[in-house]
């Protein structure tokens, strides 16, 4: 059995069962065979530590579980800095949709890229996400539009994540994004399309355990309230957990539709009534917070005070697409969550950590506890506010993976 010492940190446990972020100041955190052993004050080391194969001095710095991000995009193909330059040079989505941009523009690179060239995209996000002190990523489709195209991109997740055992853990998501272009001619032929989403996509999802959950974009100009149910509920058949981008641009009632079926995330919540808010936190729904996107589309912020009056826990992911938040990492998400937001810092690091966890499915993840894996971050500080303080400064000294240094 190995075994690893990482002694004088301080340690941000995050753990469910301490106070507040759970911090203990000169701290050891004893890792066997790739997961917490002990964890505690170094004055109380147990004796039986002595004789481990590795030895970390953390110099007194902050040593925090690995960050989750828990909302991403990783497999698209193509670019659209241009596009971003004409949006801020006033252009409107209508104008550069109607031009071939917006998301077409993606599904129709993405669409062209072989299997190879895709699954190059994921890994190499991947490890950049990675270099910046996360160690478990959501990961969604989406961006194909296809039934077989939407299987195509979790294979590619899948295969990513077992071609590159160092890299951080992939967690595979089937999204419904939007309905395709070539079904949107007719009622009929969205509700033929939903049907397919249903009958081939999620069957095939959930047969080749490529998927843990799915997801569905309910909002204007994506999927109606009832389209969106219908999914969810198929999902829900087919044995796998719900998610849902709602209230990004109007509050349709999705938050009572997954707040029955008992959906791991609500993401987004720009717009949701105090109703909504509380059914989702009485069924133990995440609150995934979004503040880059929202940033960049110049929106207002979701009503943080009702969300937080009504329960609900807030996780912070970087939504990383090519269109509305080409964010690469957790920094300036956890910036925007404390400053723009006005989410504490207790409360953004419990979103990159525990709560970010609960939001994926994996509770065992973001909490150093006896038990977890060993997925650590060491940072060059040990204040835990300066990972939101210091704007756009990766402070990352050493991350593991289920405690092997990487």
């Amino acid at each position: 059995m190995s075994t690893l010492l990482i002694d004088r940190v301080r340690v941000l446990t995050a753990a469910a069962s301490a106070p507040g972020l759970g911090v203990i100041d000169d701290g050891a955190v004893v890792v066997a065979d790739g997961r917490i052993a002990w964890v505690g004050p170094r004055s109380e080391l147990p004796a039986h530590a002595a004789g481990y194969d590795e030895h970390v001095d953390g110099q007194g710095r902050l040593l925090s579980p690995g960050l989750i991000d828990c909302h991403t995009h990783l497999p698209f193909g193509g670019d659209r800095a241009a596009e971003f330059a004409l949006r801020a040079a006033g252009a409107d989505y209508a104008t550069i949709a109607n031009a071939g941009g917006g998301i077409v523009s993606t599904v129709r690179s993405t669409r062209t890229m072989s299997d190879a060239a895709l699954r190059d995209c994921i890994i190499t996000r991947a490890q950049q996400l990675q270099a910046t002190g996360i160690t478990t990523i959501e990961a969604k489709s989406g961006y194909e539009l296809t039934t077989d195209g939407e299987v195509r991109s979790l294979r590619c997740i899948a295969e990513a994540n077992a071609s590159v055992p160092s890299g951080p853990a992939l967690i595979g998501t089937l999204l419904a994004h939007v309905v395709p272009v070539e079904a949107r001619g007719s009622a009929a032929e969205r509700a033929a399309w939903v049907h397919a989403f249903c009958e081939l996509a999620i069957t095939a999802a959930a047969a080749q355990r490529l998927a843990t959950s799915v997801d569905v974009y309910c909002d204007e100009g994506a999927y109606t309230l009832d389209e969106a149910s219908t999914i969810w509920r198929a999902a829900h058949a087919a044995g796998l957990a719900v998610r849902g981008h709602i209230g990004q641009f109007a509050d349709l009632g999705a938050a009572d539709i997954l707040a029955e079926i008992g959906a791991w995330s609500a993401d987004h919540l720009e717009q949701i009534s105090a109703a909504g808010a509380q059914a989702l936190a009485r069924a133990g729904t995440i609150a995934v917070m979004i503040p880059t996107a929202c940033v960049q589309l110049k929106q207002a912020q979701p009503p943080i005070g009702l969300l937080r009056d009504a329960g609900l826990r807030f996780a912070i992911a970087s939504d990383l697409n090519p269109g509305t938040s080409y964010a690469v990492g957790l920094g300036v998400p956890m910036w925007l969550a404390t400053t723009h937001y006005g989410l504490t810092v207790e409360e953004t690091w419990l979103g990159v950590t525990r709560h970010a966890a609960a939001a994926v499915g994996r509770p065992d993840l973001g909490q150093i506890a006896i038990g977890a894996p060993a997925d650590l971050a060491l940072w060059n500080t040990d204040q835990p506010a300066a990972l939101p303080y210091r704007i756009g400064e990766n402070l990352l000294a050493t991350v593991w993976q289920a405690g092997v240094a990487r």
